[in-house]
């Protein structure tokens, strides 16, 4: 009696150009390539599947633990999500080494490799585009804070003794405009440092800004920004803000990367019948 095989889907982390990257089965080969990777942890190997000129890097998972309700319930877990998330970045991560890689989103997952096939013949005039425009490139993050300094001490109110109601609306108006000019000279530096990098770059992205779950309390997020840089601009970058971060002395500034160039891989594939 033969054993009957679990029902599989096929997870897409990301795709490349057909021929440029390969998954070899030995993790020793040199390239290492992505046969030895782990990626979600499945058992089953990192893979390729070819679609004409594009090229998927996939993986085998369990249809019981990767179909639309087992993935919501999935990464509606924190520490699963963060997880998936960097086994996800992972793969990208080493493809990216190999050949330009289309990132694709967290969690895209097909019903087959057929239906791989389909959806990267649906999109290859785009997804081609897309690896024409980040060859030879990386992606680098910026992010400038207003720090807020520490909350001032409460104002009387008018009823807590001799402060008149005038002088203590004054207070009030002087503490308020107080914030909003240094809200306004944070947001005047934030686009000093988006110009002089957006000068090394051939592409940028504005993204949205953190709040203060992500930033805490004690600084404001004014700036959050991605960069496509050419490969080998990483000295100008980082000369750059070194000089930014002794001139613009009224904010922090962060710098991240480099990065596969998930902000600028426009052209990914979903498949709605199979990923929530």
């Amino acid at each position: 009696m033969t054993r009957t095989e679990a029902p599989t889907l096929t997870y897409a982390f990301a795709v490349c150009r057909g021929g440029d990257v390969t998954a070899p089965a030995d993790p020793l080969a040199e390239p290492p390539g992505l046969g030895g990777l782990p990626g979600l942890g499945t058992g089953a190997p990192v893979r390729t599947v070819a679609a004409g000129p594009l090229t998927a890097v996939v993986q085998d998972v369990p249809a019981a633990g990767f179909d639309e309700e087992a993935l919501r319930s999935r990464l509606s877990d924190g520490a699963e999500l963060e997880r998936c998330a960097r086994a996800h970045h992972a793969v990208i991560t080493a493809a990216s080494a190999l050949a330009p890689a289309v990132p694709l989103p967290l969690a895209t997952v097909y019903l087959d490799d057929g239906r791989v096939r389909e959806a990267l013949g649906e999109r290859e005039a785009s997804l081609l585009a897309a690896l024409d425009r980040i060859a030879g490139r990386v992606e680098w993050g910026v992010k400038v804070y207003a720090p807020t300094g520490p909350r001032p001490a409460p104002e009387a109110s008018p009823g807590d003794g001799p402060v008149s109601g005038r002088a203590y609306l004054n207070r009030v108006r002087t503490r308020q405009y107080g914030r909003e000019q240094r809200h306004t000279l944070a947001l005047r530096a934030a686009e000093r440092v988006d110009t002089v990098v957006r000068g090394l770059a051939v592409a940028a992205r504005r993204l949205r800004p953190h709040g203060v779950e992500v930033t805490g309390r004690h600084r404001t997020h004014v700036l959050n920004a991605a960069y496509l840089l050419d490969l080998g601009r990483e000295r100008e970058l980082r000369a750059a803000l070194v000089s930014l971060r002794r001139d613009e002395t009224d904010v922090q500034i962060e710098l991240s990367g480099p990065w596969a160039p998930y902000s600028f891989a426009d052209g990914g594939i979903t498949d709605t019948a199979a990923a929530p």
